[in-house]
């Protein structure tokens, strides 16, 4: 990766190839008078979706200061190679030659995250102009070519300043987001009506505050309990913030990762552990989100860690269970466990969410991950897409509300051809399989409004730096130039179709 930033490219997007390989001459490229087996509903929102920190780079340019992520990738052994965001993809420098790619792909919506410290770079006080109007700029040029822009408030890069306070276990950070909240609405809701406060906070409390994985890297399973709850009443903070601030039109989401939890057997014992990963993956959330209560068995399970009864002050619950208009999901493997069996140990090494010696699940030490069968993807993630189906009906099903499937995707091992092209037909199947197990959730009644690929862009893959590749479009790190991959040609045939055969 590169650590200068080249002169902003003012060349065209490249053109989709036709060869063999790409849609122009597949089943899937039929006319248009034909329908396609499976056809989603009218007004379907067909996007893709980034994150700030993985693709704007431009890290100190504009006012802003570091986030968690800047320090954590700046500490050697932390990610993949001392690789860090510092230029990532230049989206900053190159948002327009992005979103004229999009619109040659056919999105009709983008969800994309503001990120923190480069509207409010201490996480206090007025926000800068200069951050804001990059967010306005993209906006504009998203409305220009009629791409439906989706805003996300917090994808994991709260700002150092607040970290140094204390972070997401300690009540001030929640505070602290609602009034970053309320500036950025008011500043930018005349341009966005869809709005999702928080990004995976399980990964946020979990994975930085619990196993370390993530940013900013701490280890304590009460800290990440404490972060969790404070997750959670930032959202609910931010909810009332956007209501205050944004058109009565405007909607209000949250993305939320929810875990397909599968016990390995139907022993009561692998049962039990099943219910243990869904009270700490699932519940967590959508139980104050949705109930307005934390669930009995999880304050159990994690009694001896935290005090909830001080953690959890008058109101709090109130604030958290404020009503949302849509929810998003975000998928890409089920989990599968067990108890652990005499003489074996427990492990997470299994469980997807990265290599540590301690756990991101607190209260959960005698539970084994396993690994599901299927296909792996490059991030050793097995393929199966029925777990889709099943949380979008089970949450329809359990709440209700409208719902965004916000991230998923896959990572393989992409080859640049001899003539530039990337024939990726493994992300297409990926893609195909999941579409229709979106599809099997609608036709179950299921309300699901739209489909966000994750990603758009080959990018900065958190602690695995740049080795993992999950974008639609090839990015080369030396160059920064973009090239659809034959997955991207693949998903334009079918927002252009409306469906998949």
């Amino acid at each position: 990766m590169t650590s200068t930033v080249p002169p902003a490219r003012t060349d065209a997007v490249p053109a989709a190839r036709t060869s063999a390989r790409t849609p122009a001459s597949t089943p899937a490229a039929r006319t248009a008078a034909e329908p396609p087996a499976r056809a989603f509903p009218p007004g379907f929102r067909w996007g893709a979706a980034t994150a700030a920190y993985q693709i704007e780079g431009a890290a100190a340019e504009g006012g802003r200061t570091p986030s968690i992520w800047d320090t954590f990738s700046h500490t050697p052994g932390r990610t993949a190679g001392g690789q860090t965001g510092d230029v990532a993809v230049d989206h900053y420098h190159r948002f327009r030659e992005d979103v004229r790619l999009m619109a040659r792909l056919g999105l009709t919506s983008y969800r994309f995250s503001l990120s923190w410290p480069r509207i409010q770079p201490t996480g206090r006080g007025p926000a800068l102009e200069s951050g804001l109007d990059f967010y306005r700029a993209l906006a504009d040029e998203l409305a220009e070519h009629g791409i439906r822009p989706v805003a996300t408030l917090y994808h994991w890069d709260l700002p150092q300043h607040l970290e140094d306070a204390g972070g997401w276990p300690v009540r001030e950070s929640a505070e602290r987001f609602a009034e970053y909240a309320a500036l950025t609405a008011q500043a930018l809701g005349d341009r966005i009506d869809t709005w999702v406060t928080l990004n995976e906070p399980w990964c946020s409390a979990f994975l930085g505050y619990g196993s370390g994985v993530h940013a900013p890297g701490r280890t304590s399973p009460a800290d990440a309990l404490r972060a969790a709850h404070h997750l959670n009443l930032g959202h609910g903070l931010a909810v009332g913030a956007l209501r205050a601030a944004l058109p009565s039109t405007a909607e209000i989401a949250v993305s939320l990762n929810l875990h397909a939890v599968r016990p390995l057997t139907g022993h009561p014992d692998d049962l039990a552990a099943a219910r243990r990963i869904d009270a700490v993956g699932n519940r967590i959330f959508t139980g104050p989100m949705f109930a307005g209560a934390y669930p009995d068995d999880l304050l159990a399970d994690t009694a001896h860690l935290v005090d909830w009864a001080d953690l959890v002050r008058d109101g709090d619950l109130a604030e958290i269970s404020r009503p949302i208009d849509l929810l998003g999901l975000n998928y890409y493997t089920p989990t599968v466990v067990s108890a652990a069996r005499d003489g074996e140990a427990a492990t997470a090494r299994h469980d997807g969410h990265g290599a540590s010696p301690h756990s991101p699940w607190p209260g959960a030490d005698d539970v084994t991950f396993h690994r599901a069968p299927g296909e792996l993807t490059a991030m050793g993630w097995p393929i199966d897409p029925t777990g889709l189906t099943e949380l979008l009906t089970s949450l329809h099903r359990e709440h209700g509300l409208p719902l965004l499937v916000t991230e998923n995707g896959a990572a393989f091992e992409d080859v640049v051809g001899p003539d530039g092209s990337v024939d990726d037909p493994r992300r297409i199947a990926y893609i195909r399989a999941h579409l229709a197990a979106v599809h099997h959730a609608l036709e179950a009644g299921a309300d699901v409004r739209g489909y966000y690929l994750w990603s758009l862009l080959d990018n900065f893959e958190w602690a695995y730096g740049y080795a993992k590749r999950f974008g639609a479009v090839h990015v080369d790190y030396d160059t920064l130039a973009r090239t659809p991959k034959a997955s991207a040609h693949w998903y334009a045939e079918v927002i252009r179709r409306g469906g998949i055969d």
